[in-house]
């Protein structure tokens, strides 16, 4: 019979390059997804205020909505 995989003495660790490597992908996709997140807030609001117009209750809406409404920080 033949071995199909043979023991060697060099074992490979992921070590610190490969934890950087996974912490950078994570800190990346943080950022990315408040963005996001930021922007379907913007694209959400965008579309009840576009609703509100469209809808015969829209004009009295528009009226009582204050210009920083859809705002967040």
């Amino acid at each position: 019979m033949t071995t199909l995989a043979a023991a060697s003495g060099n074992s490979v660790a992921p070590g610190t390059l490969g934890f950087l490597v996974v912490f950078g992908m994570a800190v990346v996709l943080f950022f990315v997804f408040r963005s996001m997140s930021k922007h379907l807030r913007k694209v959400n609001a965008a579309a009840r205020r576009d609703q509100a117009a469209d809808s015969p209750e829209g004009e009295n809406a528009k009226a009582d909505a204050t210009p920083d409404s859809g705002k967040r920080s």
